[in-house]
């Protein structure tokens, strides 16, 4: 139902015109939110898989430990001129760790 031309509903008109609008935004600033609370968290394997694109390693060893209460992944690898060298992924991030 048409609300009446008085200016004492103009109000309530602007906001029922600018409703979906708002909705839209409210939907928008709720989802970046939940997004901002999601981590993206990789698997062993996958951190694996990141070393190994990293240059020409063969994988001794791969496991997952806590270091200052974030979980770290653990690869020990055999590097083409015969080293053994360890890399640490952050589990939630993939991020390389120094």
């Amino acid at each position: 139902m048409p609300l009446p031309p008085s200016g004492t509903h103009a109000g309530v008109r602007i906001i029922m015109r600018q409703l979906p609008v708002l909705l839209l935004l409210c939907a928008a600033l709720a989802g970046h939110a939940a997004a901002d609370d999601f981590m993206v968290r990789i698997s062993l394997d996958q951190a694996t898989r990141q070393v190994l694109g990293s240059g020409n390693h063969r994988v001794l060893g791969a496991q997952t430990i806590m270091i200052e209460g974030r979980e770290v992944h653990v690869i020990k690898v055999l590097t083409p001129d015969g080293r053994v060298r360890y890399f640490r992924i952050d589990a939630e991030t993939g991020a390389f760790l120094g």
